[in-house]
């Protein structure tokens, strides 16, 4: 079970740190988009549109790293005062009860969506803008999958804990 925790926390790691890369990669295109337009008068949609992307991107690949570092914002009035059996207890009720249900729920309202995107492969509406809106929106469906690979490392996390075993 703790070879199954660290591979899935492992596999969420690499996606946070390529999330990491793409937020800099999106600052350097704001920047160039900027000087751009204000400095020669220029500018590209596709450069525009793929600051959105690289947006939707972070803040939907990113969101399973963050959970993994509790970076999540919570009420903790009372979490941080619980023992460590009675955060594993939140963590997996939390998770069990609310954060499954939610990303399947997002997972099944997407999929369809997604799908018709899929078929067509959709592309910008712009001239001039990118042709990968497909791909942009199947974001929608790796959110609540990366977010329960994580749901389930911590519902095996908090297992291990609420069995009194070292998870070293």
């Amino acid at each position: 079970m703790k070879t199954l925790i660290q591979r899935l926390e492992t596999l969420v790691d690499l996606t946070g740190c390529a999330v990491a890369w793409a937020t800099l990669l999106m600052v350097l295109i704001t920047f160039a988009v900027v000087l751009l337009r204000y400095l020669l008068d220029l500018g590209w949609i596709a450069m525009q549109e793929s600051i959105t992307y690289l947006h939707a991107l972070v803040f939907m690949l990113g969101a399973a790293y963050t959970l993994r570092h509790q970076g999540h914002v919570r009420v903790d009035i009372f979490y941080r005062k619980f023992s460590h059996k009675g955060r594993a207890w939140v963590n997996l009720l939390g998770t069990v009860l609310l954060l499954f249900p939610l990303m399947g729920f997002i997972f099944w309202i997407s999929w369809e969506y997604v799908l018709e995107s899929w078929k067509v492969f959709e592309g910008s509406r712009e001239a001039g803008g990118l042709p990968g809106v497909f791909l942009l929106k199947t974001l929608l469906l790796l959110l609540p999958l990366s977010m329960m690979l994580q749901g389930l490392a911590l519902i095996l996390r908090s297992l291990v804990i609420l069995r009194g075993e070292d998870l070293g």
